[in-house]
């Protein structure tokens, strides 16, 4: 790894903002490698070198590596499945980091529906109601945004949800009578997914604040829009 500005490391580790760490730094608190550092431009590796501030030692930052898969379907997003089912994180083998999908972020599909919902029923949805889980049990869905994009016999939605059970939009559709044909994910939060369904990319630096920021809980979504696993 690259050295970086020891004030930089220090406020990375938690211990102090960047600019109290300039001041350890520079009142000879800071100590690399067994010798006082009090230079503001010096430099360290985080994962070499043993830095001390005020004689604790300091350890490595914990890095976070993001990515934007596309989960194909029939693999589930767990590090491993009881019932033998592919994970993404065989997808992503050779990453050398564990991988989950961001929470409270609401994730956006397009759906083709069998036979044309009435206006009632799709209330029903943008409400909340309840389906079945694979649990044989009853639970009440959270609000949902839900957009005609074709208007046809068999008509086509944009539906955004800020959970994702399984079969989720299948069931809510088969709870008010209507069967769905197909189903695409095509954003998670404010990031399109622009990669082939088992690929995957890292985020720049720009969709991980991105993310970050859609991923803050909010109060429930009445109708709103918005993977990193999908």
């Amino acid at each position: 790894m690259p050295a970086e500005r020891l004030q930089k490391i220090i406020a990375a580790a938690g211990i102090a903002s960047r600019r109290k760490a300039e001041e350890l730094i520079t009142s000879g608190r800071v100590v690399v490698n067994g010798q006082v550092v009090t230079e503001l431009g010096s430099k360290a590796d985080p994962e070499h070198d043993h830095i001390r501030v005020d004689g604790k030692l300091l350890h490595g930052t914990q890095r976070h590596v993001y990515f934007l898969l596309n989960k194909p379907k029939g693999y589930v997003t767990t590090l491993s499945d009881p019932e033998k089912r592919p994970t993404v994180m065989d997808l992503a083998r050779g990453v050398g980091s564990r991988m989950k999908a961001a929470s409270h972020v609401p994730k956006t599909y397009v759906v083709k529906v069998s036979g044309k919902p009435a206006e009632e029923q799709l209330a029903r949805l943008r409400q909340g109601l309840s389906i079945g889980t694979d649990e044989q049990k009853r639970v009440k869905t959270a609000p949902a945004k839900i957009r005609l994009i074709r208007d046809a016999p068999n008509p086509w939605y944009e539906i955004t949800l800020i959970e994702g059970r399984n079969r989720q939009i299948r069931r809510m559709f088969e709870e008010i009578g209507h069967h769905v044909e197909k189903i695409r994910r095509v954003r998670y939060g404010p990031l399109a997914l622009d990669v082939e369904p088992g690929r995957f990319r890292p985020l720049t630096l720009q969709e991980v604040a991105q993310l970050k920021s859609a991923a803050q809980p909010r109060s429930p979504m009445v109708s709103r829009h918005r993977n990193v696993s999908s």
